[in-house]
This record gives structure tokens, sequence and C-alpha cells, in this order.
């Protein structure tokens, strides 16, 4: 029986730090998933504050698209104001011609009146951009110039030039907004 005795206490001693070494590996455990849950509760709080960001953020975008469409709206609305305006003088202008032609007798002092209110109303024009093309006597050029015929040049600098215009063409701050239609020599 003392064999017994012996045997059971050295078992016991054994067990022992084999409970201790359980405890502690329990308890890291314990630790190693309170931090994980904290972690956890972080990145989850993190994801809902990036949730609202991201909303704000897309309410935002889709306000300031509705304001720049509105704007965009009246923008084209409202885009020939400036040039009416600006115009409004020359009709009137036009009125007050038209009234004289019925009492004037002189028809130089017509054209005189009629001269003035064209350079004016090609001056306002001027103030908003547009400008006139020179082509009379220019080699031809598709970027600007719309040939409708060809004749034959009347001396060898105009072969391959502009020789008549039909139709002025016209820019619009450097862009072509109307093309000349001209007659080429050949």
């Amino acid at each position: 029986m003392i064999n017994q005795d012996t045997n059971s206490e050295h078992t016991e001693e054994e067990n022992k730090p084999e409970i201790e070494e359980s405890e502690t590996s329990l308890e890291q455990v314990l630790s190693e998933n309170q931090s994980l849950i904290k972690e956890k509760n972080t990145l989850k709080a993190e994801v809902e504050e990036h949730k609202e960001k991201y909303l704000r953020l897309y309410a935002d975008f889709e306000n300031f698209r509705r304001r720049v469409a509105k704007e965009k709206l009246e923008l084209t609305q409202t885009a020939a104001e400036g040039v009416m305006v600006s115009l409004i003088p020359l009709l009137d202008d036009f009125e007050r011609a038209m009234k004289s032609m019925d009492t004037v007798t002189d028809i130089a002092s017509v054209k005189e009146g009629i001269n003035l209110i064209y350079t004016k109303f090609f001056k306002t024009l001027e103030q908003k951009g547009l400008k006139a093309m020179d082509s009379i006597n220019k080699d031809f050029n598709m970027d600007i110039h719309e040939s409708v015929t060809q004749i034959p040049a009347p001396s060898k600098e105009l072969v391959g030039k502009v020789v008549d215009e039909l139709e002025k063409g016209y820019y619009l701050n450097d862009k072509v907004i109307r093309f000349a239609k001209v007659v080429i020599g050949a």
C-alpha cells in the first residue's frame, strides 16, 4: 500500500503544474478574446463612422449635382441676354431710321444713317467677340472656307487662292461659327 500512496502523491504533484499551465493559458485565451472583442467593437465603430461619412458625402454630391443642373438650365435660358441687351439700342436706331425714311426726301442722308447703324451694329458684335474672316486673295483653307466653285485664276499668283467671297465667314472668340463660302482660282 505504501507504494500506492507514493504513486498518488507523485501524480498529484505532476498534475499541479498542468493545472497551473491550463489556468495560465485560459487567462491568456480570455485576455486575447477580450482584446479581439474590443478590436471588433472598434472596427464596427469605424465602419459605422465611414458609412456615415459616405452617406453625407453622397448627399452633398447629389445636392451639388442638382444645383449645377439648375444653374446650367438658368444659364442656357439667359445666355443670350447680354447680346440682346446690347442690340436693343440698335433696334431703336432702326426704328428711328424707318420713321425718318417716310419724311426724308434726300436719299444721301438715309444712306448715311444706314451706314452709321451698320457700323454701330458691327462694333457691338465685335465687342461680344465676333470677328469677320479676311478670305480674299488668301490660300484656300478647308478648316475655315467652303468652296462653292472654281474658276480660271485671273493671274498665276491666284491659283489655289480665294478669288471671290460669296458669304463672309465669322469667328466667335477664335472659333469658326460660319465658314466663308468662296470661289477658288484654278
